[in-house]
C-alpha cells in the first residue's frame, strides 16, 4: 500500500559528523534492558567502523558499527518525559521505551500521546486522578493543553460529536492484565458525568450500571489479571440533539466459553460464580443448594478461589442492586441464579464407565434438573448415549465416559453462553429509549494481540481482529497525515509502509484457513491432522507468511503484524463447531423456568448476539443501518446439525464492527502491561517493548519517523529559539519571515524541514540539532557572564590585598622610625607648637574685640539720634490733632441740642396714637378666637381624608401587577446608585411595611411580604446572569433584612439607633419568620452572586495565571508534538493577568457602586481568590509542561499582583490573601532546591498548606526547560514522601472548585434617618404619598 508523503531521506553525510560527536548519547542494543544509554568518548568521522564508547557504568567500549546504520542517538535530557512521544527529535524505538520509562518510573505518570494514540500504563496501584474534580477539570479543554489522560480522550470525542455531528469510537485494547476494562469504565463514566440529562430517568446511571453487571458473568481471574475481560464489548452509548444521554446499546464479540468448565492453574471461573458460592447461606439462596467454591469442580479446578482483597459477598450485593437499577427484577435474577446454580450442579455429574464403550450416571444429576425443573431420566439418558440419524434409520449408540464428559462440558458452554447473551439482551433492552438518536459514541473494549505458550483458536480469532483494527488503524493515521499535510501545504510524493492486507487474506480470503476450516468441520470424519494437512499443502512455500515449525508436526505458524505466532490445531475443530447434541436441547426446552423461552428464541435467532446469526445485523435498533456484504458465498448448512461455524460467526460480526467503526471517528487507547509480577511502577522493558510492538505504536512511530515527526508552530519555535537570532532578524515585525531566514542560516539543507501555514515541520534528530545549537550559545554565554564575573572579583580581591598590603608596608616603615631621640624631638616639637599657636590666637582674638567694640559705639549712636528725630516728629502731629478735635466737639453739641427739642414734641403725640390702637387690637383678638375654633374642626377633616387616600394607593400597591412590575423590573442598577443613599429601593419597601404595621392591617402586611419576596425571586430568575442586577439585589435584599431587624423593637437592634430612629419600630407584628425567609433568600442570591462572578472570570483564569508570561527572558515554551494548542503569530485575543485584575476591579466597582456592605464584598473577593488559587493549582497538577522552575517564578510574580491588587482596594484583612497560600507553596516549590536532605526538610516545613499527594505529584511532574536544569531524582521524591508520611492529610489531589465558604450576614444598622428619605420620580412611584 501506499500513502502520500514527501519524500524521505536518509541525513546527510555531513550532518552525520556534526551529531556523532563527542558526549553525545547513542542507543545500543542489550540483552536485560533491551537497549542501554552510551556517551561518545570520540568523534566520531564518516566511514569508521568503531563508535567509542563509555556505559553508563564507565565502562570504556569500542563497539563496532556499520557507516550506513549507525547507532540511534539519544534524545537531549530536556526532550525526555514529553506528554507525546511525536514531540521527540529522534523517534526510534529506544526513545520510545526511554520516554515512557522516565515518565512512569521517575514522574509516576501513566498516560502518554504517541500522535493520535493514548498509551495507558497499568499503574496496579489507586491513583487519586479519577474524581469528579478531574473530570470537571478536562471538561472542555482542548486535548493538548492537559497532561494526556483518558479523560482527555473521552472529552475530545464528546467535543468532536457535539461539533461536528458525527459518530465517535473509542477503541480500547491491550493484552490481558493492560488496563482495558478500567480505561473503557472510566470512558464511559466521562461521559455520563459531562452530559447528565435533566430528566429523572437517572439514563447515565444505568449505563454505568450495565459495566459491574457485564464484568460478574464476562470477567475471570488469570496469570496475568484479576479482572481479565472474556469476551469483546462494543457499547454504543446514544445522545440526543441537546447531546445527552438518551440510551445505550451493547454488542458482545468471542465469549470464552471454555473457561465455564476448564481452568489452568491459579485461574478463576467466572466472578458470578463465586459470588453465588460466597452468599450461599444467605435465605434466598437456599434453596439453590449451594456450598463454597472449593465443592464444585468447575470453580476449584484452578486450585485458586479467592482474590486477594476482593470481597465476593459484597460483588453479589453490587451485583443485585444494579441488576435492580437496571429494571431487571428479584424474579428474574433468581432465574439467573438458577441457571448459574445448576451449571455448577451440573459440573458435579459423576460419569462412571460400565465397559469399554458404555457409561452411567449417577444420582447428583438431580439437583440439576429439580433446578431446572426437568426430568432426570431422559436427562440421564441422553449424556450418555447419542442419536445417529441416517436416510433409513435412526441409530442410538452409547458413548464412552470421555464422550459423555464432553458432552456433559458441552451442555454447560452452551447453557452459559445463551444465558450470557440474554443477559446482554435484557440490559439493552433496559437501556432502550423511545426519542430518536441523534449521534453515538462508541466504547470498544477488545482483547489485544495474544500470544501465549500454547495458542489455540481462541487466540487465532482473537489475533485475526486484531490484524483488522491494525488495518483501520494505519488507514485512519494515514488519512490524518494527509489532512494535515494539506493543510499547511506541505507538497507529497509517494512511499511505501507496511500493510497487513495479506496476512488477512490468509485468514479470511477465498480458501484461506477459515474457510478450509469450515470445509473440514462439514466432514463427518473432519479431524484436526486434516485440516492442518491442508494448510500445509496450500500455504507452505506459496505464502511467506505462513510457515511450518521444524520439531513439530501439529502446529503452524503465522507472520502476524506483531510478531510470529505458532499455533496448535489441537480443538480447533471442535471449538469452531461447537456442538451440543439436539435431544440435549430439546429437553431443556421443557423447564418450566424461562431457560426454554430463552433457549427457543436464541435457536430461532430472535435474541441471539450477532455472530450466533446466520445472517448478521445490526443489534442496535438506534443504531447504523449497515449491510454486510460477505467477501463471499455462505455456504447454507443441510440440517441443524451443522449450524455457522463459531468462526463464520465472528468473522461476520467482525465485519459489522469494522463498518461501525469505519463509520465513525476513532479514538485509540492502547494499554500496556508494565510487568507480569502486578508490582507497582516497576517496568519490564522487554514486556513493554514487546506489548508495543504489537499494539502496533512502534510502526507508527517508524512510519512517522520516515516523514516529518517534528512540528512546531511559528510562535513555538521563535519564542524557543530566539536566542540564536542576531540583532537584525529580532528586529523584524514578520516573525514567520524570521523563523524561515534564520532556519535557513542554521540548518543548510532544506531537505531536513519544511515550511507550512502554521507550522514548521522537521525531520528526525534536526531538532535535536537546534537543541544543541541552543545549548552550545547558552554555554557560551554563561562562560562570558562567568569569565566577567570571575575577572570582576578576581580585580576585587586584588584591590583589597593591595590596600592591605600597603597598609601593612606603612605600618612596618612607622615601627622602624620610633626610637628615644626622635620621641623627644617630636614632644618638644609638640609643646613648641603649642605654645606658638595659642600666642598667635590670643593676639588675633584681642584685635577683634578692638573692632568689634568701635563699631558698636558708633552703630549705637546712630541709632539712638534717629529715634529721637521719630518720636520728636510724632508729638507735633498730636498736637495738632487735639487742637482740631476740641474745635469740632464744640461744634456737635450745638447741634445734639436743638435736635433734642424736636424729638420730645413727636414722642408726645406717638403716645396719643399708641393708646388708640390698644383700643382696636383687643377687638381683633375676640374676633380671631371665634376663628380658630373653626380651623380645628377643618383639620380633623383633613386627616381622615388623607388616611383614606393612602390607604387606597398601598392597596393599589400591593392587588396590582403593574405598579409592582415597574417598581422590581424597570430599576436599572446604574440609574439608582448614582447620587443616592446605599439600599434605596429597600429603605422605601420598609416604609411600605411600616405603614402597613402602622395601621395594624395584618392582611396587607401579610400580602406585601409575599409580593416583596416573590418579586425579588421572580427579578433574579429573570436575570439570573446578569451580574449587575444580581449584584444590586443582592445588596437591596440584605438592606431589606437589616431594616427588619433595625426598626423590629428588640433590644438587641435598638441599642444601635438613634432616639428618633427608634420612634419609627414597628408597634404591632413580629416579623421574625419573614427574616428568616429573606435570610435564606438573600444567602441564595449571593451564591447565585459567586456563580455569576466564577463564570466570568473562569475562562482567564489559566490562560492568564498560568499561560501568559509577563516576565521577559523566561519563556518556558517547548514543542508539544501532536496534540498541539491551537496558537498563531498574533496571539492578541488571549487573556492574560491584565484581563484577570480589570474583571476584578469591575467586579469591585460595582459592588461598591451597589452599596454592598464590606465584610459581605470582603467574602465575595475571598471566594474569588480561592477560585482563582484552586483552579490554577489543578490545573499545575494536570499539566507538566508546566510544572518548572521559570514558571514558578511567573506564578510567584502574578500572585505578587493580586496581592498588589488587594492592597490598592484596601482588603488586605478580608483573608483573602490566604486563599492563595496552596498555589504560593506550589509556586515556591517549583525554584526551591531540589537535591539535598536539607532541601527535603525544608520542603516538608514550608508547605503545610499542600497535601502529600500534591507535594508528591509536583516533585514528580517537575519539568526542567533547559539542559542546565535538573530532573527531580526518584530517591529525593521518596525521601519527601518519607519525611510526610505522619502527616495526616486528606489523600486527594484536586482542589474542589465548587466549594463556597459559609456566609455570614452581618447586621449593619441604616444612618439614614425614615423622615428624610426622598423617593425620586426616576422610580415611577407616584401613586405612593408620604404621610
Amino acid at each position: 500500500m501506499v500513502i502520500y508523503y514527501d519524500s524521505v531521506e536518509e541525513p546527510q553525510t555531513a550532518m552525520t559528523s556534526k551529531i556523532y560527536t563527542r558526549t553525545n548519547l547513542v542507543w545500543i542494543p542489550d540483552n536485560e534492558e533491551v537497549w542501554q544509554s552510551a556517551e561518545i568518548t570520540k568523534d566520531y568521522r564518516t566511514g569508521e567502523r568503531v563508535l567509542h564508547l563509555r556505559l553508563e557504568d564507565g565502562t570504556e567500549l569500542a563497539y563496532s558499527v556499520d557507516p550506513t546504520a549507525l547507532p540511534p542517538l539519544r534524545n537531549p535530557d530536556i526532550l525526555v518525559g514529553e506528554n507525546d512521544l511525536t514531540a521527540l527529535s529522534y523517534l526510534h524505538d529506544p526513545a520510545v521505551l526511554h520516554n515512557l520509562k522516565v515518565r512512569f518510573v521517575e514522574s509516576k505518570l501513566i498516560y502518554t500521546y504517541s500522535g493520535i494514540i493514548l498509551v495507558a500504563m497499568n499503574p496496579y496501584k489507586q491513583l487519586p486522578i479519577y474524581g469528579d474534580a478531574i473530570i470537571h477539570a478536562y471538561s472542555g479543554q482542548n486535548m493538548g493543553d492537559m497532561d494526556p489522560h483518558i479523560f482527555a480522550v473521552a472529552e475530545e470525542a464528546y467535543k468532536q460529536m457535539a461539533r461536528n455531528n458525527k459518530n465517535q469510537s473509542i477503541i480500547v485494547s491491550g493484552e490481558s492484565g493492560a488496563g482495558k476494562t478500567v480505561s473503557a469504565r472510566y470512558a464511559m463514566r466521562y461521559f455520563a458525568m459531562v452530559s447528565k440529562s435533566s430528566s429523572n430517568a437517572h439514563v447515565e446511571d444505568k449505563v454505568l450500571a450495565s459495566n459491574p453487571i457485564t464484568e460478574a458473568v464476562g470477567n475471570a481471574k488469570t496469570t496475568r489479571n484479576d479482572n481479565s475481560s472474556r469476551f469483546g464489548k462494543y457499547t454504543e452509548i446514544s445522545f440526543d440533539r441537546r447531546h445527552q444521554i438518551i440510551g445505550a446499546n451493547m454488542r458482545t464479540y468471542l465469549l470464552e466459553k471454555s473457561r465455564v468448565v476448564f481452568q489452568s492453574e491459579n485461574e478463576r471461573n467466572y466472578h458470578i460464580f463465586y459470588q453465588l458460592c460466597a452468599s450461599a447461606l444467605q435465605p434466598e439462596f437456599k434453596p439453590l443448594k449451594l456450598g463454597s467454591a472449593e465443592e464444585f469442580n468447575y470453580t476449584r479446578m484452578g486450585g485458586s478461589t479467592v482474590i486477594e482483597g476482593v470481597d465476593d459477598r459484597a460483588d453479589m450485593m453490587e451485583t443485585r442492586k444494579t441488576f435492580t437499577l437496571l429494571g431487571l427484577k428479584e424474579d428474574f435474577q433468581m432465574d439467573v441464579f438458577k441457571l448459574l446454580a445448576a451449571i455448577l450442579h451440573l459440573g458435579n455429574v459423576q460419569i462412571m464407565a460400565v465397559g469399554d464403550d458404555r457409561s452411567l450416571i449417577n444420582k447428583h444429576l438431580d439437583i440439576f434438573c429439580e433446578l431446572l425443573d426437568l426430568d432426570s431420566e431422559p436427562m440421564a439418558q441422553w449424556l450418555c448415549q447419542r442419536k445417529i440419524i441416517t436416510s433409513s434409520e435412526t441409530v442410538i449408540k452409547p458413548m464412552t465416559k470421555l464422550q459423555a464428559l464432553n458432552a456433559r462440558d458441552a451442555l454447560a458452554k452452551k447453557i452459559y453462553s445463551h444465558l450470557f447473551d440474554y443477559i446482554v439482551e435484557r440490559i439493552n433492552q433496559a437501556l432502550q429509549f423511545t426519542g430518536k438518536q441523534h449521534t453515538f459514541i462508541g466504547v470498544l473494549d477488545i482483547y489485544g494481540f495474544e500470544t501465549f505458550d500454547v495458542n489455540s483458536f481462541e487466540q487465532f480469532c482473537i489475533n485475526y481482529a486484531n490484524e483488522k483494527l491494525q488495518q483501520q488503524f494505519n488507514l485512519h493515521v494515514f488519512k490524518l497525515e494527509q489532512e494535515e499535510y494539506m493543510k499547511e501545504d506541505i507538497p507529497w510524493t509517494l512511499i511505501d509502509f507496511y500493510d497487513n492486507q495479506p496476512a488477512i487474506d490468509l485468514i479470511e480470503a477465498k480458501m484461506g484457513i477459515l474457510e478450509l476450516l469450515d470445509e473440514e468441520c462439514l466432514l463427518p470424519q473432519g479431524t484436526d491432522e486434516n485440516w492442518l494437512q491442508k494448510l500445509y499443502n496450500n500455504f507452505i512455500n506459496k505464502n511467506p507468511l505462513f510457515q511450518k515449525p521444524r520439531m513439530s508436526n501439529t502446529s503452524f505458524i503465522i507472520q502476524h503484524f506483531a510478531d510470529k505466532v505458532e499455533y496448535k490445531c489441537e480443538g480447533f475443530l471442535e471449538k469452531n463447531r461447537d456442538t451440543v447434541y439436539e435431544v440435549l436441547i430439546e429437553i431443556l426446552k421443557s423447564s418450566k423456568v424461562f431457560l426454554s423461552e430463552f433457549l427457543s428464541s436464541h435457536f430461532q435467532f430472535h435474541l441471539c448476539a450477532d455472530f450466533f446469526k446466520d445472517n448478521p445485523a445490526p443489534i442496535s435498533r438506534f443504531g447504523s443501518a449497515i449491510k454486510v456484504k460477505p467477501a463471499r458465498p455462505v455456504v447454507k448448512a443441510p440440517n441443524k446439525q451443522f449450524r455457522t461455524t463459531v468462526g463464520n460467526k465472528f468473522r461476520s460480526s467482525l465485519y459489522l464492527l469494522m463498518e461501525t467503526l469505519n463509520a465513525t471517528t476513532p479514538h485509540y487507547v492502547r494499554c500496556i502491561k508494565p510487568n507480569d509480577e502486578k508490582m507497582p511502577f516497576e517496568f519490564d522493558s522487554k514486556r513493554v517493548a514487546q506489548q508495543l510492538r504489537a499494539c502496533g505504536v512502534l510502526e507508527t512511530i517508524r512510519i512517522s519517523a520516515q516523514s516529518y515527526p517534528s512540528r512546531w508552530t511559528y510562535i513555538e519555535f521563535f519564542s524557543r529559539y530566539s536566542i540564536l537570532m542576531t540583532q537584525h532578524e529580532l528586529s523584524l515585525s514578520d516573525k514567520k519571515k524570521v523563523c524561515r531566514t534564520v532556519l535557513q542560516r542554521l540548518i543548510q539543507d532544506p531537505n531536513q524541514y519544511q515550511f507550512g501555514r502554521t507550522k514548521i515541520f522537521f525531520r528526525a534528530g534536526q531538532v535535536a540539532y537546534l537543541e544543541k545549537l541552543r545549548s552550545d550559545k547558552l554555554r557560551q554565554a554563561c562562560i562570558m557572564i562567568q569569565k566577567n564575573v570571575r575577572g570582576w572579583l578576581q580585580r576585587k580581591k586584588f584591590l583589597r590585598v593591595r590596600q592591605a598590603t600597603i597598609m601593612i608596608q606603612q605600618y612596618f616603615r612607622g615601627q622602624q622610625a620610633i626610637t628615644a631621640t626622635a620621641l623627644k624631638q617630636t614632644w618638644a616639637a609638640i609643646v613648641i607648637q603649642k605654645y606658638c599657636r595659642g600666642y598667635l590666637v590670643r593676639k588675633l582674638c584681642q584685635l577683634i574685640h578692638v573692632a568689634a567694640v568701635t563699631i558698636q559705639a558708633y552703630t549705637r549712636g546712630f541709632l539712638a539720634r534717629k529715634k529721637y528725630r521719630k518720636v520728636q516728629h510724632f508729638l507735633c502731629v498730636i498736637l495738632r490733632k487735639h487742637q482740631e478735635f476740641f474745635f469740632f466737639n464744640r461744634v456737635l453739641e450745638s447741634h445734639f441740642q436743638s435736635q433734642k427739642d424736636i424729638y420730645e414734641k413727636e414722642i408726645e403725640a406717638l403716645n396719643f396714637k399708641v393708646e388708640h390702637l390698644s383700643q382696636e387690637i383687643n377687638h381683633l383678638q375676640k374676633l380671631f378666637r371665634k376663628e380658630n375654633d373653626i380651623n380645628d374642626s377643618i383639620r380633623l377633616e383633613v386627616s381622615r381624608l388623607t388616611s383614606e387616600n393612602m390607604m387606597g394607593s398601598l392597596c393599589f400597591l400591593i392587588n396590582c401587577d403593574c405598579p409592582t412590575t415597574l417598581f422590581y423590573a424597570d430599576l436599572k442598577p446604574r440609574g439608582v446608585v448614582v447620587n443616592m443613599i446605599p439600599g434605596l429601593p429597600a429603605h422605601i419597601l420598609f416604609m411600605c411595611v411600616r405603614y402597613a404595621d402602622y395601621l395594624n392591617d395584618a392582611d396587607m402586611l401579610k400580602s406585601f411580604m409575599n409580593i416583596i419576596i416573590n418579586g425579588i425571586k421572580q427579578v433574579i430568575k429573570e436575570h439570573i446572569e446578569d451580574f449587575e442586577m444580581v449584584s444590586f439585589w443582592l445588596s437591596n435584599t440584605y438592606y431589606f433584612l437589616n431594616s427588619l431587624k433595625q426598626y423590629s423593637g428588640e433590644e438587641e437592634f435598638m441599642k444601635h439607633n438613634t432616639p428618633r430612629q427608634n420612634k419609627n419600630c414597628l408597634k404591632h407584628f413580629d416579623l421574625s419568620e419573614y427574616r428568616q425567609i429573606l435570610s435564606d433568600l438573600a444567602i441564595h442570591i449571593y451564591h447565585q452572586f459567586i456563580i455569576v462572578m466564577e463564570n466570568n472570570i473562569q475562562p482567564m483564569i489559566v490562560p492568564g495565571m498560568l499561560e501568559y508570561e509577563s516576565l521577559q527572558g523566561i519563556s518556558g515554551l517547548k514543542p508539544t508534538g501532536f496534540r498541539k494548542r491551537s496558537s498563531s503569530i498574533d496571539d492578541t485575543d488571549a487573556y492574560t493577568m491584565t484581563s484577570i485584575l480589570q474583571q476584578l476591579s469591575y467586579f469591585y466597582s460595582t459592588m461598591c457602586q451597589n452599596g454592598l456592605d464590606s465584610e459581605l464584598l470582603k467574602q465575595a473577593v475571598k471566594q474569588l481568590f480561592f477560585l482563582i488559587g484552586a483552579v490554577t493549582l489543578n490545573s499545575l497538577f494536570l499539566r507538566k509542561d508546566m510544572c518548572s522552575c521559570r514558571k514558578g517564578m511567573q506564578i510567584r510574580c502574578n500572585i505578587s499582583y493580586l496581592e498588589e491588587w488587594l492592597k490598592e482596594k484596601n482588603l488586605q484583612n478580608s483573608t483573602a490573601k490566604e486563599t492563595l497560600e496552596p498555589l504560593s507553596q506550589a509556586a515556591w516549590l517549583l525554584q526551591v532546591n531540589k537535591i539535598t536532605d536539607d532541601d527535603a526538610k525544608e520542603i516538608c516545613e514550608c508547605c503545610t498548606s499542600l497535601s502529600t499527594v500534591q507535594i508528591v505529584k509536583i516533585l514528580n511532574s517537575y519539568t526542567p526547560i533547559d539542559d542546565f536544569e535538573k530532573r527531580v531524582a526518584p530517591s529525593f521524591v521518596r525521601k519527601v514522601q518519607a519525611m510526610l508520611n505522619n502527616r495526616e492529610d486528606m489523600p486527594q489531589l484536586m482542589l474542589d472548585t465548587k466549594y463556597l465558604f459559609q456566609v455570614t450576614f452581618p447586621f449593619t444598622p441604616s444612618p439614614y434617618a425614615l423622615e428624610t428619605i426622598q423617593i425620586p420620580s426616576s422610580f415611577k412611584l407616584g401613586f405612593l404619598t408620604r404621610v
